[in-house]
């Protein structure tokens, strides 16, 4: 073949340069168009919301969100046979509230939301709740995605896919109809199947559904199905995810009945060989595997035996409202209570949403051009700093095989809500200092024991600040100043009084009559949890409702409320906690009382949480020892300090 000479073919050559020149001009556009959309994203990204980092680093951008307790299966793994006691409904989670969190969770950065039960297609108006948590995809939201049994699920697929569903996680634990009926005590394996299917079919059609289905793997009950299972991906585009046997109260679990994923890649490998381990995301829960030629993958859920909590991302709202931060601990917090005093602590139904809505689109117009989630919470500020003290006590990871059985948690099914729970009352807007760690669910008991008490508190209010204690009214100041001269109790009038900083400090102690409750409180062992945290966030709280709980204190916005807990352990002692509560206000009265308050709840917190390890502790030394502002000036321990600094 002879050889073209650039001579001989000027035309081409000139052809070939100007392509070349326009290819070249074409890829320093298109480099440079990217170079500016990287530049944009850059210049218009924020950091990572810190009220959904922990401690570890690790960013929650995952979101479950428990839609009921109820479900039409009765699955051996997941709940008693007896079957679980409901909540009423007036506990659990209206329509408006779910959607509220929602857009408050994906204002900070969650990215996905997987709506869960119970089995969330028996909620009634589960189509039009999805319809408005897919509409935050225009702020955010990249995935909503459903876990299933799947019974119902194709009755509503189609609606579903409409609301923006983008993922499916099916329940599916036997391909054998008769099997299903022992395994969840129900029939309906056509269903199913069913759904399965139909899924399939609008995947044809570009529906672009992700779907697994999650089969819990037992010794002795389905493991000879692993098989048939690994088969369903040979033509189907199914990821099938095998789960190692978890312990939840009432499922009867015992090592003896787990088949750990060791056990199932030797199984599979016997007759799949050429099994590979699949490149995953960072913040898979299972491990990917792929068969070559097969269409579907593997995955396996090893949170017993090679847990995955390094990287987790996820964060849980039961059905009643209440943030679960790991699948396994027993924390929880509830996030229905704080949501419901914009409401006067009724459940938000859709005219009260409504209204709230209109209130927030009248705020925020006008401020900016920026497209906001219409719907977020009132109070979401509050609401913000309770979710990320509860984040950031999410621990490292949660406890080992040999821990978690003997652990106290709850059927799976009532991952939708604590046992026994208590409302939280409703507080104001917490400052940085109030919101050092996030009020328990259960805090009601210990402000209830403190109004059950039978100490006359109103005798406490001895450094009242209705009265100036000088010299030159000492005749007044031996009198009671919430007495009148008939003898009938009433409420001082501050109204003439110039409004000026306060401050009060009141300490406590428990003191212990064992070494063990100071062993546990320092290993964070208790059986009821984190026990100076809840009794810190305890005197953080009832400090603000010091005018609630003592009928003749008047109510004060506080600017400030610290509550110092310290474990002291003398030799030869048993030890105790020493209790400091500082409350600090601009006002026209004193904080005595909140300070009081806040010592005392703390203390009867710690007694409640350590009761079960030591019977005959005592709660002692509960006085002021500081307050400053007002006529009176300072006073420490009782007495007029004369220094400069109390002068001044």
């Amino acid at each position: 073949m002879p050889r073209l000479s650039v001579r001989h073919h000027p035309i081409s050559v000139r052809r070939v340069a100007t392509a070349a020149i326009t290819a070249s001009q074409s890829t320093t556009q298109a480099n440079a168009s990217r170079r500016t959309a990287r530049q944009e994203l850059v210049k218009d990204a924020r950091p990572f919301s810190d009220f959904l980092t922990d401690t570890f680093d690790r960013q929650h951008d995952y979101l479950r969100i428990s839609l009921t307790e109820r479900c039409n299966l009765r699955c051996v793994y997941c709940m008693p046979e007896e079957g679980v006691p409901l909540s009423p409904q007036r506990e659990l989670l209206t329509t408006p509230e779910i959607v509220m969190l929602s857009s408050l969770f994906v204002s900070q950065g969650v990215t996905k939301i997987r709506l869960t039960g119970g089995e969330p297609t028996v909620r009634r108006d589960i189509l039009p709740l999805m319809k408005q948590i897919g509409a935050l995809q225009r702020h955010g939201l990249r995935e909503l995605c459903l876990t299933t049994n799947g019974i119902a699920l194709h009755r509503k697929l189609d609606g579903m896919v409409e609301t923006g569903l983008t993922g499916v996680n099916l329940s599916l634990d036997t391909l054998d109809p008769w099997q299903f009926q022992i395994m969840t005590r129900r029939k309906g394996f056509d269903a199913v199947i069913k759904s399965i299917d139909k899924i399939l079919e609008l995947n044809k059609h570009g529906a672009g559904i992700k779907l697994k289905i999650n089969s819990v793997v037992m010794r002795g009950i389905n493991e000879r199905e692993i098989i048939p299972f690994v088969e369903m991906t040979r033509e189907k585009d199914i990821e099938v995810r095998f789960i190692e046997y978890m312990p939840f109260d009432g499922n009867k679990w015992n090592k003896g009945k787990m088949f750990s994923y060791a056990e199932m890649l030797d199984l599979i490998r016997e007759k799949y060989p050429a099994l590979e381990r699949v490149q995953g995301h960072k913040n898979d829960t299972s491990k990917t595997y792929k068969i070559p030629g097969f269409t579907g993958s593997l995955g396996f859920i090893t949170s017993m035996t090679h847990n995955f909590c390094g990287t987790c991302n996820r964060l849980r709202i039961t059905s009643d409202g209440n943030l679960k931060v790991c699948l396994f601990g027993n924390a929880e917090v509830s996030l229905r209570d704080i949501l419901r005093q914009s409401n006067n602590g009724d459940p938000i139904d859709e005219a009260a949403f409504e209204a709230m809505k209109q209130v927030e689109m009248d705020r925020r117009q006008g401020l900016s051009d920026a497209p906001t989630p219409v719907g977020l919470a009132p109070n979401e500020e509050e609401l913000l700093n309770v979710i990320g003290l509860a984040v950031k006590r999410k621990k490292a990871k949660h406890a080992g095989i040999g821990e978690l059985e003997h652990m106290k948690n709850r059927p799976m099914i009532l991952i939708a809500r604590p046992q026994k729970t208590y409302p939280l009352p409703r507080w104001g807007p917490l400052t940085d200092t109030m919101s050092q760690v996030a009020p328990p669910s259960h805090i009601m008991s210990q402000i209830s024991a403190l109004c059950r008490s039978r100490v006359p508190l109103q005798q406490l209010r001895r450094f009242s600040t209705s009265r100036p204690l000088d010299t030159s009214r000492q005749e007044e100041a031996n009198k009671l100043t919430h007495v009148s001269g008939s003898g009938s109790a009433h409420m001082v009038s501050i109204s003439d009084k110039t409004s000026t900083n306060r401050v009060a400090k009141a300490v406590c102690c428990v003191q212990f009559t064992n070494k063990i409750a100071c062993q546990l409180i320092r290993e964070n062992q208790m059986k009821k949890g984190d026990v100076l945290g809840v009794a810190r966030v305890a005197g953080i709280m009832a400090a603000k409702k010091t005018s609630d709980l003592i009928p003749l204190c008047h109510p004060i916005a506080l600017s400030k409320v610290t509550v110092d807990l310290e474990v002291v352990e003398d030799d030869g002692h048993a030890g105790r906690i020493d209790i400091a509560a500082t409350v600090a206000c601009e006002g026209k009265t004193g904080v005595e009382m909140e300070a009081l308050t806040a010592a005392s709840t703390a203390a009867l917190t710690i007694y409640d949480m350590c009761k079960a390890v030591d019977k005959r502790m005592t709660i002692d030394g509960l006085k002021v020892v500081l307050k400053e502002g007002g006529k009176s000036g300072r006073w420490v321990d009782g007495l007029a300090d004369s220094s400069p600094m109390g002068k001044g």
